[in-house]
């Protein structure tokens, strides 16, 4: 199977284990799941699931982010325990996605479960000379001890990463620091936030910085070195670029991820859809309308990496394509060489809307013990 590394910018064979381990980040639990969630988890469930067609065990694990600057102030502006809302936001997640019929993963590690394998990591990273700890509580990554790895997987200058480093939650200018660009591992609790004891910081309960609790739960789930680690465009940096590095400075074992694969953007009117803009199209709102295999269509009739922008006359027409899969399963044919041109694409880097598009040629064709059979490989029950 080919696929596209974005460490390596390129195109590479992925010659996967009898067991593929598969690390996706999650979501931090403060709203309602939107559009480029499910696009993200859809794109991944379909890439689990043709690695399961094709004879693999999938170990797949994908966190909760349950204690994070968002989580904290949004339940303090609603009033909430952080517990409570971080409960209630997963739960609607997990009944957006089952509506949509992704697979389950395997694990879903909770961040504030982590705290003490976090806890450990911190302090092997402080032991190994690669971070280092501030009087007030904060110990930073010394990114000037990763050297010219420090970029390898956003290939970004320092221009750029000195702005979305600031863009996306950084802290550039905090006094004390090595370099502006050392990211957080761990940070003193405000009073009404959670907050734990360490070794390295005993006069300051606190609690982890939000890129080491990834490299932490992926590493307690899956081990030292995953073949597959994803997310959305957006958090190649700093995020999966602070995961790389803690990672394997801690282990010294490389390379974290195998393959790096990035789902695209999704819009609204030409502008990213995000909770900060509030312009979102939530999932609880398209499948109370659109038979949800439907939205599911209309999510992978675009390829994972490609940006795209919500256009609700294309939901209509993947829900009109639906309805005639439906009613073409219903038949025997077989079309060999539709089946193999599915495979094909679905081998090609994931090809889902050319996969689609063969779909379709087989409903056309009358071809319904094929259709079926390559529909449930892409997570569409269209049995008798």
């Amino acid at each position: 199977m080919r696929l596209f590394d974005t460490r390596r910018n390129d195109y590479h064979q992925f010659v996967a284990p009898l067991t593929v381990r598969v690390y996706v980040c999650g979501i931090t639990p403060y709203d309602a799941t939107h559009l480029g969630h499910a696009f993200t988890y859809t794109a991944f469930d379909a890439l689990i699931r043709y690695l399961e067609h094709r004879g693999h065990t999938v170990t797949y694990a994908r966190n909760v982010t349950d204690v994070d600057d968002d989580i904290l102030r949004k339940a303090r502006e609603v009033g909430s325990s952080v517990a409570t809302l971080a409960e209630r936001e997963v739960a609607r997640l997990d009944a957006d996605l089952r509506a949509l019929g992704l697979r389950e993963p395997d694990a879903v590690p909770w961040a504030t479960d982590a705290v003490p394998a976090i806890i450990h990591a911190v302090d092997g990273l402080l032991r190994r000379g690669s971070a280092y700890a501030l009087p007030d509580g904060r110990v930073y990554f010394d990114t000037r001890a990763a050297g010219t790895d420090f970029g390898a997987l956003s290939r970004l200058g320092r221009d750029e990463m000195l702005a979305q480093f600031a863009e996306k939650g950084g802290d550039p200018d905090a006094p004390g620091k090595r370099d502006a660009l050392d990211f957080l591992l761990w940070q003193p609790s405000a009073p009404d936030e959670p907050g734990w004891a360490t070794p390295f910081a005993p006069d300051h309960p606190g609690r982890p910085g939000w890129h080491i609790e990834c490299s932490a739960m992926a590493a307690e789930e899956l081990g030292p070195v995953v073949d597959i680690h994803g997310g959305g465009h957006d958090l190649v940096y700093p995020h999966h670029e602070a995961e790389t590095l803690q990672a394997e400075h801690l282990t010294g074992q490389g390379p974290f991820a195998r393959f790096w694969l990035h789902t695209g953007m999704v819009g609204l009117d030409g502008e990213k859809m995000a909770k900060s803009v509030g312009n979102l199209i939530f999932v609880s709102d398209l499948v109370e309308r659109y038979e949800p295999m439907a939205t599911r269509r209309y999510l992978l009739t675009h390829h994972y990496r490609g940006d795209w922008s919500f256009d609700a006359s294309d939901l209509d027409d993947s829900a009109a394509a639906y309805k005639r899969w439906t009613e073409a399963a219903g038949g025997d044919g077989v079309d060999e060489e539709l089946a193999d041109a599915f495979d094909h694409a679905m081998a090609d880097d994931l090809d889902t809307p050319t996969a689609l598009r063969v779909l379709d040629q087989m409903a056309q064709r009358g071809a319904g013990e094929t259709l079926r059979s390559s529909a449930a490989v892409l997570g569409f029950p269209l049995g008798r």
